[in-house]
């Protein structure tokens, strides 16, 4: 038995550690945010109302751009079973959520093994080993790889992409990119511009054949986004289309704010790679062969850094490469530890490690404490039922707190019915018949505060261990209606 675990651990031990981790963030941070809203409530519809298109949730909040079903179509098939059993076990549908996480996960995660093992091959174990443990100590790549974003969905092609680039099978490479942009993210047409230039220049493709390939590729993820998504927006449609019209012509994604062009550079890529960002231009330094890999992925930042609206998750496709080239730093200070300066390296890097680890540790923090309402509906779902159970528990969801952690997969069943209805002046919600409100707002007239939910508002310096604080403030607040009897009677933690 022992040589078989060994063996086991030899093939699979890197992807439980990462697949370990990227699961501790979904126990304990399983609800979604507005960016994941789309594809979360689509996974949920696909399970539970299948053919009933009717009832999808984004006929009625089809969002400000449409996105497509490509991934939430594949995330929910392969999910079905483990939905199909907690069904089964009558389990809330909060586990469902787990499911469609842990699933997606696995997707992204066997993609990057793909990448990983050509880095194996092509730079050796050493530097695979030091790969996996700047992505272990990292938290976004981890922390969104099970996150139903468009761009994550569009990673695990950019990371078989990858694969196939270090592999020398260019011309799969490219095909997996044009999938990626026709389908999932149309900016990734700015990897694939760079990429293919580089190719064409060292002469590892031929233009025509490239473009012969490339053309045959988006026509076909044309025709098959087109056949999906007309029948479910009941329109004919091309979503990364329209996506595409309205950032980049229309310039409207700046609508929902504005860095300036070196924010990539000095923000993001810090955050995201910690460790792994002073290591990556070291090994710039230290191996000519990494050049090669790096400017693709430079040239899509700086042309990304053009668009002023921007979000650390546009660029996550670029973190691998980063860390391939910190790996390869980090494998030869490694090996020169013993030499008179490196050896001042050697320790500088071990350190640098520990203090990535803090950080990815208080961001995990932070980011546990960001989705208030998910917390706040579960808290009220295990407080909130009254004895009369004929009735039905209707709960009111604000914008707020429809956007900062509930979707259709923190629903429970009856008696507990849910409405998202929007404009409702809060003059006129004590006209409305609702059991429970869940809103930013404290003071609501003719309902009664029960208690809140806080969520992170800031990080804090202070003297002392630990020299950082998270300061958390009342986001949500759950509201009961004063004409109910019981509710005004029981007894409620406040607020």
């Amino acid at each position: 038995m022992a040589p078989k675990f060994l063996n086991f651990m030899q093939f699979y031990g890197y992807d439980l550690l990462l697949g370990s981790i990227a699961a501790f963030y979904v126990v304990m941070a399983p609800y979604t945010k507005v960016e994941e809203s789309f594809n979360i409530q689509a996974m949920h519809d696909i399970l539970y109302h299948r053919h009933h298109i009717e009832k999808y949730d984004h006929l009625e909040f089809p969002g400000v751009v449409p996105r497509t079903f490509m991934g939430a179509l594949l995330v929910s098939i392969l999910a079905f079973p483990l939905v199909l059993a907690t069904s089964l076990l009558q389990l809330p549908k909060i586990y469902s959520l787990y499911a469609v996480r842990l699933v997606l996960g696995c997707i992204i995660l066997s993609t990057l093994r793909f990448f990983r093992i050509q880095i194996r091959k092509k730079f050796g174990s050493q530097v695979e080993a030091f790969f996996v443990v700047l992505t272990a100590i990292q938290f976004h790549m981890l922390f969104y790889c099970t996150r139903p974003l468009p761009n994550v969905l569009a990673f695990g092609l950019v990371n078989l992409a990858y694969g196939y680039w270090f592999k020398g099978s260019f011309y799969a490479a490219l095909k997996c990119l044009i999938f990626a942009t026709v389908i999932f993210r149309c900016d990734i047409l700015l990897l694939i511009s760079p990429l293919g230039l580089e190719l064409l220049l060292s002469r590892s493709i031929s233009l025509w054949k490239a473009l012969k390939s490339c053309i045959i590729t988006a026509l076909l993820c044309v025709g098959l986004t087109m056949l999906v998504d007309s029948v479910m927006w009941r329109k004919l449609l091309w979503p990364e289309l329209e996506v595409f019209w309205f950032n980049s012509v229309l310039n409207r994604s700046s609508e929902w704010g504005t860095h300036p062009f070196h924010w990539y550079f000095t923000s993001a890529l810090p955050r995201s790679l910690l460790a792994a960002y002073p290591l990556f231009m070291l090994g710039i330094l230290l191996d000519r062969r990494v050049l090669v890999y790096i400017f693709p992925v430079l040239s899509f930042i700086l042309l990304y850094s053009k668009l002023p609206h921007k979000e650390l998750r546009f660029i996550i496709s670029s973190l691998p490469i980063f860390n391939l080239s910190a790996a390869i730093a980090a494998s030869r200070v490694y090996n020169n530890r013993k030499k008179s300066f490196w050896k001042y390296l050697y320790i500088a890097m071990l350190g640098s490690f520990l203090i990535s680890l803090g950080c990815t540790i208080l961001t995990f923090m932070a980011s546990y404490e960001n989705y208030p309402s998910g917390y706040a509906l579960k808290a009220l779902h295990n407080i909130g039922h009254l004895r009369n159970n004929s009735n039905e528990l209707w709960v009111h969801i604000d914008t707020f707190s429809a956007v900062n952690g509930i979707s259709r997969f923190s629903e429970n069943y009856h008696p507990w019915r849910y409405s998202k209805e929007e404009g409702i002046a809060l003059a006129e919600f004590q006209n409305r018949n609702f059991t429970y409100l869940l809103s930013e707002h404290s003071d609501i007239s003719g309902y009664k505060c029960l208690f809140s939910m806080k969520g992170f508002s800031r990080a804090h310096l202070h003297a002392g261990f630990p020299p950082i604080s998270l300061v958390k403030d009342p986001k949500v607040y759950i509201h009961g209606n004063v004409m109910n009897n019981e509710i005004i009677h029981r007894s409620w933690p406040g607020c």
